[in-house]
């Protein structure tokens, strides 16, 4: 147990490091071959801090481990919310720009909800799965029309001239595309292993490791981005980074780990783990939307959320050991 425990921390460790060498290297690629940079912002960098959890789900998901895929998904949601932006709600309060409500908010709302079917008879198919894919594909289509449109000209200019502030020589960043892909890939393995076998030692499923240990560990670099924005006064970005990476979690991580391999669920799954991420989702925007005011999370909601979260843990660690 103690290797296996080795194994996760390590892995942990190399998977949010090597993430953030193959985004670096990802974006200077694109760069050098000519993408625009919004779409180098939408596209890599606003879902490139969600490569750990495709990875590992994809990994876990064609080792047989579906729940261990899921867990993941479904437990990073929570985490994003929960603990990511309420420790950063805490440490400085984050200012919501009414776009991301009209826009971002009741999509991410609408695709959790939704998500609910496919979940509701216990079994992901991989008819629903490829349908999961085809939604993420339209939203993410939809997002760079949007984008396109030149209603975030402001932030393209802005990420512009980071970019160039930052650029990597064309065979260095392919040097860290590639190093970091194959880190990420050898990383994943690692953390498999180790939280299977974890599970499998204290006598509780592959789904509650996922929703806690793992879902904690790949939702590393979005607490990192989300401090990093509020810091630099870029709010909308720490809050558009957790939204768009729930909106990648839901749709194209589970669904590409139910196209691997169809994912047959714990019944606590809807009643539990679905339910949690839901009422989170809700109050994210509830908080976030206040009336006759600039809309904002601030320090109380952070703490509810903590608070949200730590409540869950202990509901979920108390049920999966009874099990």
């Amino acid at each position: 147990m103690l290797l296996a425990i080795g194994a996760v921390v390590v892995g942990l460790i190399i998977l949010v490091w090597s993430a953030d060498k193959f985004v670096d290297g990802a974006a200077a690629t694109a760069g050098h071959l000519g993408m625009p940079p919004l779409l180098i912002g939408m596209v890599i960098i606003g879902f490139g801090t969600s490569a750990p959890e495709l990875v590992v789900s994809a990994l876990a998901s064609s080792q047989g481990n579906p729940g261990l895929a899921l867990g993941n998904a479904f437990g990073s949601n929570i985490t994003n919310i929960a603990l990511i932006l309420g420790i950063t709600a805490v440490l400085a309060p984050i200012a919501v720009s009414s776009q991301v409500l009209k826009r971002e908010m009741p999509i991410l709302l609408l695709f959790t909800l939704g998500v609910l079917i496919p979940i509701w008879d216990g079994n992901i198919t991989s008819a629903e799965s490829w349908m999961m894919l085809a939604f993420f594909a339209s939203y993410l289509g939809w997002s760079i029309y949007q984008g396109m449109r030149g209603k975030d000209d402001t932030l393209s200019g802005e990420f512009e001239a980071e970019l160039k502030e930052h650029a990597l020589p064309l065979n260095k960043a392919i040097f860290w595309l590639v190093l970091g892909l194959v880190l990420l890939i050898i990383s994943s393995r690692m953390l498999v292993w180790g939280a299977v076998d974890i599970a499998t030692a204290l006598g509780v499923s592959d789904l509650v490791i996922g929703l806690t240990v793992v879902a904690i560990g790949t939702s590393l670099p979005e607490l990192a981005s989300a401090i990093a924005a509020v810091r630099k006064n870029e709010h909308d970005l720490a809050i558009g980074n957790v939204i768009g990476s729930n909106l990648f979690n839901t749709l194209a991580v589970v669904g590409l780990a139910g196209v691997i391999h169809p994912i047959s669920l714990e019944p606590l799954v809807v009643s539990r783990d679905w339910v949690a991420m839901f009422i989170l989702t809700f109050l994210l925007a509830v908080f976030a939307f206040r009336v006759g005011r600039p809309n904002r999370l601030n320090r109380v909601h952070g703490v509810i959320f903590i608070l949200c979260y730590v409540s869950y843990t202990i509901y979920l660690l108390k049920t999966g050991f009874a099990v």
